[in-house]
C-alpha cells in the first residue's frame, strides 16, 4: 500500500482549540503571504499560550484561516497543519492513530497502523516537517520515533 491518507479537504481537522503552534520561520512565511507585518499577525491571528504563539481561532472554534473554500493561507500553512495527520502521537499510539481515522475522512481504513507509522515518518522527513525544538510543534518532534523504526522496532501490526 503506497497511501495511508488522501486529504479531502473537509476542514474536520481545522475545528477545535487543539493549539497550532507556530514558530517564528512559519510566523515569517505566513506574514509574507498575507502582506502582514510581524506585529499585525501576532495581534490579529495569534495568541500566546504557555510560552508559545498559536493560530487563534473564531467563535466557532474554527482556525482563523479556516474559510468556506478551505484553508486560507494553504501555500504557507503552519507545519502542524502540512503534516496532519502525521503527528507524534497518531504515529507512536495506536489509539491515538484510530481516534484520528474516527475524526478524519481521508485517512485509508486499510492501512494497518504500522504502515501509517512508516508512511508518515517518511511523509514527514521528505517535507523537513521534522521538529527539534522545545519553541516548536511538539506533535512533530518524531526524533526517536525514527530511531525505533530505523533499528526495525517499529510496533508491529
Amino acid at each position: 500500500m503506497e497511501a495511508v491518507f488522501v486529504c479531502q479537504r473537509c476542514g474536520a481537522c481545522c475545528l477545535g482549540q487543539g493549539g497550532i503552534v507556530v514558530g517564528l520561520a512559519e510566523q515569517e512565511r505566513i506574514c509574507a503571504f498575507l502582506g502582514l507585518s510581524l506585529v499585525e499577525f501576532l495581534e490579529t491571528y495569534a495568541v500566546e499560550r504557555r510560552g508559545k504563539v498559536e493560530i487563534a481561532v473564531n467563535d466557532m472554534n474554527q482556525c482563523v484561516f479556516f474559510g468556506p473554500s478551505g484553508c486560507l493561507i494553504h501555500p504557507a500553512k503552519p507545519d502542524v497543519c502540512r503534516a496532519w495527520p502525521f503527528f507524534r502521537g497518531n504515529l507512536m499510539d495506536r489509539d491515538s492513530w484510530k481516534m484520528a481515522q474516527d475524526a478524519c475522512p481521508g485517512l485509508i481504513r486499510t492501512a494497518s497502523f504500522k504502515e501509517f507509522s512508516r508512511l508518515g515518518l517518511r511523509y514527514l522527513q521528505c517535507r523537513k516537517l521534522v521538529h527539534v525544538g522545545r519553541d516548536e510543534a511538539n506533535a512533530l518532534i518524531v526524533r526517536d520515533i525514527e530511531v525505533s523504526f530505523m533499528s526495525g522496532n517499529g510496533e508491529e501490526e
